[in-house]
């Protein structure tokens, strides 16, 4: 029999070969995937009893032939009437292949997901493709064969006599790479290592204790034995009860999906839900810390364990992006490559359910306790499992409470404070801790906070002293989350302890009788401001205890927040981002050295004093540096 396949374009090779030579590596996901699909079937038919006969070994193999310049993929399963090869094969669901070409004619990647192409896949890497078939009805194997234009041939094959289907593609010149045994072994790998049907491709050498042969001890010696090589796990972890899993099992399947990734996952979530929607797999948390630039890509989206792809926007929310493991569901819409996501309904729906998913893992291990040492599994005391793995998911949540508004209400129940002490606190149970001893005179709570507890350990001590609490607040997107914060929680305000003095951290209405008459003041301002970089810093004269350091160095809370947050942002506040950093120089007035500046009748040893006492503060706070370091140092001396 010969003829033609009924298309309504001579050219629907050429644009086989032209608009999805992009993505031509799928051709053989394609052809394996529909080696498992009558692989299962068959299966089916022998569960229903209507297929009767023994259905023996199934698995799929894929052989490579360099010198015939051969790829065939093999399976025993359902096969192909020639009534099925003709309504399969000889028929392609294409229409208004020109239309479609000049309307996506810059998107051409796009075509292969609207039409079903599925096995013609095949012609993007062939010249020629031909199929031996026999059904596991009682008919006549068959022999499809065609060289990439629409005339075909068919005819019965009387050598074929086993049930299943071989597909022999004679790989074109320009796809040779397709004929290298790395290149198949690697695309199998990625594309086919959890297909629910073993798949077989060549040999591989494994060592294994010798049969007959022992060394001087009598253990049996080490000896490299060939074997077939199956690439795949049919039965994957995420397919399985969480109950039948342990922590190993998890960890051990982390590794299988990373090999690379040496760290252990802090923990995962099972997913398992078959309504409203299908959708299995296992997400892992892995160690976030300080940064937030995700690694991505690093959770795959398979379809019924064949892998689909691994940019899963839009199915997962992007701030889970930063998880590692695999999903798995038929309910995603899927172009016919499989290898892009279209947004509808559903998908909604799954994002949203992993997001709660998430939720409730995180609120779970809020409340679960791990006992102290000594203490009993059932003790009430000790730290939760959230506090345990706090510090390496902390920037997580803030990142997905800064961008999704559900999970941002959720995790409002159960995120976590830390203080410079270690310690940790719920959102509510700090505030109860903190509202009588710094709440303002207006009535505001004010949580003083510290970015790095060295560099401003003078006025963590210093806020200690009058004995308010410190948290530390260490993270790229803290700045944004403090707004976040200050807008959820009615009455708050978040104030760094360097932000200004301690005294003026926390408004009261009480306050410092001031020491310098208006006069003095007026003239010890030019005499302080002669001595500093004015683009710099601001000098600002306060009435502070005696006691406090004669000059500080303090950083606006607003400009430096916000001049942070346009770093981090990457736009809409460009203004900040740009603006330099500038500091105020707080000059205590009450400080009997500052009275001695004043007081100072030789202009030298006034100046000497003023840039003494100007290094000083900007010494405490890690700004005195280079030339200016190396000035105070040699000043000092001779002070002495």
């Amino acid at each position: 029999m010969e003829g033609k396949l009924n298309v309504q374009t001579e050219n629907i090779f050429p644009v086989i070969k032209k608009f999805l030579y992009s993505d031509h590596e799928i051709f053989l996901r394609e052809l394996i995937s529909n080696a498992v699909d009558a692989t299962q079937k068959l299966k089916t038919l022998s569960t229903r009893g209507e297929f009767k006969g023994e259905l023996g070994d199934l698995t799929i193999d894929v052989k490579l032939d360099p010198k015939k310049k051969t790829l065939t993929v093999s399976d025993r399963g359902i096969g192909m009437t020639a009534d099925e090869v003709e309504k399969y094969i000889n028929q392609i669901a294409f229409s208004g292949v020109t239309d479609f070409m000049e309307k996506y004619k810059d998107s051409h990647e796009q075509l292969i997901g609207h039409f079903g192409l599925g096995f013609y896949s095949a012609f993007m890497v062939s010249d020629k493709v031909e199929i031996f078939t026999k059904s596991w009805k009682d008919e006549p194997a068959q022999h499809w064969s065609c060289e990439g234009n629409p005339e075909f041939s068919m005819e019965e094959d009387k050598k074929h006599t086993d049930r299943g289907t071989d597909i022999v593609l004679h790989i074109a010149d320009d796809c040779k790479e397709f004929l290298e045994e790395g290149t198949i072994l690697q695309l199998l790998k990625k594309y086919c290592r959890f297909m629910p049907v073993a798949i077989r491709f060549g040999e591989e050498s494994v060592w294994v204790d010798s049969e007959t042969d022992c060394d001087k001890d009598g253990k049996p010696k080490r000896v490299e034995k060939k074997q077939p090589r199956i690439i795949n796990d049919p039965d994957p972890a995420w397919k399985k009860s969480p109950s039948s899993l342990t922590d190993e099992d998890y960890k051990k399947f982390y590794h299988e999906l990373f090999p690379m990734n040496f760290e252990e996952p802090l923990f995962q979530i099972h997913l398992n839900v078959d309504y409203p929607f299908n959708l299995t797999g296992i997400l892992y948390f892995p160690k976030v810390r300080k940064t937030i630039d995700p690694n991505r890509n690093k959770i795959q989206l398979y379809c019924n364990q064949v892998f689909v792809t691994d940019q899963v926007e839009g199915v997962v929310p992007d701030y889970l992006m930063l998880l590692h493991g695999v999903l798995d569901s038929p309910d995603i819409p899927l172009n016919v490559s499989r290898s892009y996501l279209q947004s509808d309904g559903n998908v909604k729906k799954i994002s949203q359910h992993i997001s709660k998913k998430v939720a409730d893992k995180l609120e779970e291990m809020s409340k679960a306790r791990v006992p102290a040492e000594g203490e009993k599994a059932d003790a009430s005391e000790g730290h939760t499992q959230l506090e345990e793995k706090w510090d390496d998911i902390k920037i997580f949540v803030q990142y997905g409470m800064l961008t999704d508004e559900k999970f941002c209400e959720r995790a409002m129940k159960f995120y976590l404070l830390k203080g410079v002490d270690g310690t940790y606190h719920t959102l509510d149970s700090y505030r109860e801790k903190i509202k009588a001893l710094q709440t303002d005179k207006d009535k505001t709570v004010c949580y003083l906070y510290a970015s790095d507890a060295e560099e401003e350990h003078a006025y963590i001590e210093k806020a200690k002293a009058k004995g308010y609490d410190v948290l530390l607040m260490d993270s790229p997107l803290e700045s944004h989350f403090i707004n976040l914060l200050e807008q959820k929680i009615e009455k708050t305000r978040f104030v760094r302890v360097d932000s200004d003095t301690v005294e003026k951290l926390i408004p009261h209405d009480d306050s410092i009788p001031e020491k310098l008459t208006k006069e003095e003041k007026e003239k010890l301002q030019p005499i302080i401001e002669g001595e500093i970089d004015k683009q710099r810093f601001t000098v600002q004269l306060e009435s502070l205890e005696e006691s406090d350091a004669p000059m500080q160095v303090t950083q606006s809370e607003f400009m430096r927040r916000y001049r942070e947050m346009a770093q981090t942002s990457g736009g809409g506040m460009g203004f900040y981002g740009e603006l330099p950093e500038s500091y105020n120089l707080v000059v205590n007035i009450n400080h009997p050295l500052i009275s001695r500046v004043l007081n100072e009748t030789d202009a030298e040893k006034q100046k000497d004093l003023v840039h003494q006492l100007t290094d000083l503060a900007l010494l405490a706070n890690g700004l005195l540096k280079g030339e200016a370091l190396s000035k105070f140092l040699q000043r000092s001396v001779q002070m002495i």
